[in-house]
């Protein structure tokens, strides 16, 4: 079973979004999607100030196994990316939920958010 915090809201393309009291929201993606991934070797991010629809593709995750767009859960603007993901993309491997966060999100619409999967339904999808 995957660890599935129950904080975060999830998207059904296994990315997860907290979000933060300043509005804004990070996005990574969950346990299972690394797990499945396999040792992730590099990554893809978005240039900030890129503006996002929810669904549209923001990068790219590439593993000794395969290599899988990201998709944005929420609409927003890039505000951030991890720029420790360019020479450590394992750390999404060891770190999902934390360390291995990929980009911050000034959201175009907060309520979007309340339209993911809470942690319930998502370990429900991957179980």
């Amino acid at each position: 079973m995957s660890n599935v915090p129950s904080e975060l809201r999830y998207a059904k393309s296994h990315e997860w979004l907290k979000l933060e009291s300043d509005g804004t929201a990070t996005v990574g993606i969950t346990d299972y999607a690394q797990n499945s991934l396999g040792d992730i070797t590099y990554v893809q991010l978005p240039k900030v100030g890129a503006v996002l629809k929810a669904g549209e593709t923001f990068g790219v995750v590439e593993s000794v196994k395969a290599a899988s767009d990201l998709y944005a859960p929420v609409a927003g603007t890039v505000v951030a990316v991890n720029p420790a993901l360019n020479t450590a993309p394992e750390t999404v491997n060891s770190a999902p939920f934390g360390d291995g966060w990929m980009m911050k999100l000034k959201l175009s619409n907060a309520a979007d958010a309340a339209a993911l999967l809470d942690a319930a339904g998502y370990a429900k999808l991957v179980s």
